[in-house]
């Protein structure tokens, strides 16, 4: 296995994701996760880089899937394989491209007639709650899951995990001299019962990347003016703020100029709208990192997203013709509108 550094890392959530896709087909037990459509988002721009990812998975993970991520070009030593049996089962069913359902299965899988896979009893229906801001969840990440040659990288990316994950491993990495971290928060704690702990949560950020239901979650009863609030959340020490709003396109609000910008979705056949936003995030990093212009980041994220979304695959992206994803680029830059 390489014992070389990786140029960016990212932490995450690995899915054995169950999928009822807008046109009626089935995608069963396969791998998913925001750590995967990030890679791969950050890998439409660098396909040469290895990502490094961080995930904690149970030992009933199947680990030829870890074999397939390495031989798609992941640095798969960050991800921990615990002695415990952890469900990291994902249902998410399609009625249409813009509307999506996260529980019972069971109906979605009739309404469509087809049989419910045996791998999926069991599956219990997701309750929505808040993070813990005291207890660690098996999924949640420590500095100790982070391999020595990972902390020899300058930029990270955290993808959603919990509370205590994004409020402990940035000071992390800032102490191992990173100079870009980016973080796309949990819904789980973008909720005004953590509002008192959002400035510490986002002191010392590159970027925060919160999708446009998140933040007017976190805002409720306080603002519902959007740049307002991506005002006030720069203002606790983050360079920039990414509202993601899909098809909409982004809001990028550039804290250190207090300049604004609309960047436009790159409008794509969409077949599978799982994984946008993580491989826009992705995307972003990379580009990013080419001059750090956040307008021109927001636009190779737009393109990473609108190349993921037209398959069904979390690595779908990587297989698309040379020279795509630079024609889009360069046929979005025209689009972008200051405002």
């Amino acid at each position: 296995m390489s014992s070389e550094r990786p140029r960016f890392i990212v932490a995450g959530v690995l899915r054995r994701l169950y999928c009822l896709l807008p046109n009626g087909k089935a995608v069963l037990d396969a791998p998913g996760g925001n750590l995967l459509y990030t890679a791969a988002g950050i890998k439409v721009w660098e396909p040469d880089t290895q990502p490094g990812l961080i995930a904690r998975v149970g030992e009933d993970y199947p680990r030829a899937w870890i074999q397939t991520f390495a031989r798609r070009g992941m640095d798969v030593r960050g991800i921990e394989v615990l002695p415990e049996a952890i469900d990291l089962r994902s249902f998410v069913a399609y009625t249409d491209m813009h509307t999506r359902y996260i529980d019972d299965p069971v109906s979605h899988f009739a309404r469509l007639e087809l049989s419910f896979p045996r791998t999926l009893l069991g599956y219990r229906n997701p309750i929505p709650t808040l993070d813990s801001r005291t207890t660690l969840l098996p999924v949640s990440l420590r500095q100790t899951d982070i391999p020595a040659t990972y902390l020899d990288a300058t930029a990270a990316h955290l993808c959603p995990i919990d509370y205590l994950t994004h409020s402990m491993l940035p000071a992390v990495l800032r102490q191992a001299e990173f100079t870009t971290i980016t973080v796309d928060p949990s819904p789980a704690y973008m909720n005004p019962t953590f509002w008192e702990h959002m400035p510490a949560l986002i002191n010392g950020l590159t970027a925060f990347l919160p999708s446009e239901e998140e933040i007017r979650m976190l805002f409720q009863g306080r603002s519902q003016d959007l740049w307002e609030m991506a005002e006030t959340l720069a203002s606790y020490g983050c360079e920039i703020i990414v509202i993601k709003r899909g098809q909409a396109g982004q809001l990028v609000y550039d804290g250190a100029a207090h300049r604004r910008y609309e960047v436009p979705a790159y409008n794509s056949m969409l077949v599978d709208p799982s994984g946008a936003g993580d491989a826009f995030c992705g995307g972003f990093l990379t580009g990013y990192r080419l001059n750090y212009d956040p307008v021109e980041a927001a636009l190779h994220g737009s393109i990473s997203a609108s190349m993921t979304v037209e398959g069904s695959d979390p690595f779908y992206a990587l297989g698309a013709l040379p020279g795509l994803a630079d024609a889009r680029l360069e046929s979005l830059r025209n689009a972008v509108h200051r405002v």
